[in-house]
């Protein structure tokens, strides 16, 4: 059963127009599709600004944190800086840096406005899965799709993070509409191949492991007797895309220590792995991997009598959703005891094809017999309301004040720019991993700390060639006389189980300084220091 439609169709078309639910079920289960183009174009769209507003919403609520503020800094610098730095360090995440430079300069660099793209890049999505599933199915099976897309935890999180990682997911979904769209014709033009390698090139600038998605492509193309004729093109098109992104991939290779950290944390497990790397919540992935259960045993089911019956076997939905799915992924986990740098984040290129299996999954409900008193649109509807109702608790989460990795930087900020005074110092806690360094705060929010002075800094983050800045200790500033004539003294000290352990307070106390306030916050504690 291809994307192409050919073949007799007719039995399949009159039980399709049995019951309202076969009319629903994708092409994966009938020989043509029945969304027509340009209802479906509109309907995409629609799904497009739903899926961007789920995710800008409340987006200007949880604080930045480490990995955002490297986009923010980067961002910030001046463009002859940015290009230094990335050929330093984050040369992967160079081209989202390079975008985002161009909207701060636009827009300003507010929390709400450096994550509205990765909104943006949310709503192009789901409207892609939207047209995606539509080209294999119904009308409303496709917008099902796109709205649960737009919903699914690792996407809404996706978009409101100011990271490229929701971008990545964009591209991957456009690059599987190419390859669908390239098989909908009997002899493609080379022009589509053109296209595919283009957005296979950009995907890769972006997130530099979108490349297994070629191996993905070809899987499907190998799967499909269509496709097959194809291979020669796909492999010319994956080599020139390879090509064109292999100066981000050398720099990335000659970068890797940036991560090597990594290799030192438990991040592969089941909880990653079956939760955290699409679902983020138990409720929610024991709802989805059902689903996706049920689609997969359906297909495969399918699969088998077709072969029994001798009929040919296209390209389906299922296949590509599998492909995109499994085979990214996989190969990342497979190499994850080798190379540093797994994260269940690196999965989010493939979060859509695990939102169409789930949509698949409803629809296939109403292939299951549970007996005349139980209508098939019921099950449907129950099962997208689980779906929903699972997910809303995650999205909500998503949106606190300390969300992002418990970063409390905004209360840092709002403390300071209540408390301080004019000509009073501040001196962060720099023990912890830079990440998590409280200095952040000022970094990606120098307004609230205006008319503070910063005694400890030696080299900006603007003026090195990393994100972040170099500093001095207390008793190295105090020696160069930066504390002279300083009454009061801020210190902002990470917190861990409450406690604080930076040489920063021995040292003042040693120049004369007592504590005169102790402020906790989320993750931070704030103290005031004397003469």
């Amino acid at each position: 059963m291809g994307v192409s439609g050919q073949g007799s169709e007719s039995a399949l078309i009159a039980s399709a127009h049995a019951t309202g639910a076969d009319r629903m079920l994708p092409a994966s289960a009938r020989r043509a599709p029945a969304a027509d183009p340009r209802r479906l174009g509109v309907a995409a769209a629609l799904v497009g600004v739903f899926a961007g507003t789920v995710s800008a919403m409340g987006s200007w609520i949880p604080s930045l944190w480490g990995d955002e503020a490297a986009s923010v800094l980067s961002a910030l610098r001046p463009g002859e800086s940015l290009l230094t730095m990335l050929t330093h360090v984050d040369a992967v995440h160079g081209a989202y840096y390079l975008g985002l430079h161009a909207w701060v300069h636009l827009f300003g660099a507010s929390p709400f406005v450096i994550r509205l793209p990765s909104a943006f890049a949310i709503a192009v999505c789901a409207a892609a899965v939207t047209w995606l599933c539509g080209r294999f199915g119904s009308l409303g099976f496709a917008v099902l799709a796109g709205t649960l897309t737009a919903i699914l935890p690792r996407l809404t999180y996706a978009g409101e993070e100011a990271r490229g990682y929701a971008l990545a997911a964009a591209l991957a979904a456009v690059l599987w509409i190419v390859v669908v769209e390239l098989l909908r014709r009997p002899a493609p033009s080379r022009r589509w191949w053109v296209l595919y390698a283009v957005v296979l090139a950009l995907g890769i600038y972006v997130f530099l492991y979108l490349a297994l998605l070629t191996l993905a492509v070809g899987l499907a193309l190998a799967l499909d007797e269509q496709g097959r004729s194809q291979l020669k093109r796909w492999l010319i098109a994956s080599a020139g895309a390879a090509l064109a992104a292999s100066p981000v991939a050398v720099l990335a290779v000659s970068q890797r220590q940036q991560i090597a950290f990594l290799a030192h944390r438990d991040v592969v497990t089941p909880n990653s792995i079956l939760v955290k790397m699409w679902f983020s919540a138990w409720p929610f992935a024991a709802v989805a991997w059902s689903l996706i259960a049920l689609a997969i045993v359906m297909w495969v089911r399918r699969r088998l009598r077709q072969r029994r019956q001798g009929e040919r076997s296209g390209l389906d939905l299922e296949t590509v959703a599998l492909a995109w799915l499994v085979v990214p992924t996989g190969i990342l986990l497979a190499a994850s005891p080798f190379v540093a740098g797994f994260t269940p984040r690196y999965g989010t290129f493939a979060a859509p094809a695990a939102a169409i299996l789930i949509t698949l999954g409803v629809w296939r409900l109403g292939d299951l017999r549970f007996g005349a008193r139980v209508p098939r649109s019921a099950l449907a509807a129950l099962a997208v309301a689980a779906v929903v109702v699972s997910a809303m608790p995650v999205w909500a989460a998503q949106r606190t004040p300390w969300a992002k990795n418990k970063s409390d930087w905004n209360d840092i900020a709002a403390t300071i720019q209540h408390d301080a005074r004019q000509g009073d110092a501040i001196v962060f806690d720099d023990s912890v991993r830079p990440s998590r360094r409280p200095r952040l705060a000022l970094d990606t929010d120098p307004a609230a700390f205006a008319g503070i002075a910063d005694v400890t800094l030696e080299t900006s983050y603007a003026d090195s060639t990393s994100w972040h800045s170099s500093v001095y200790s207390v008793a190295e500033a105090a020696r160069l006389g930066r504390f002279a004539e300083v009454g009061r003294v801020w210190v902002v000290e990470y917190a861990r189980n409450g406690e604080t352990d930076s040489t920063a307070i021995a040292d003042l106390e040693a120049l004369g300084y007592e504590q005169a306030e102790r402020i906790t916050l989320h993750s931070s504690v704030v103290l005031l220091y004397t003469r």
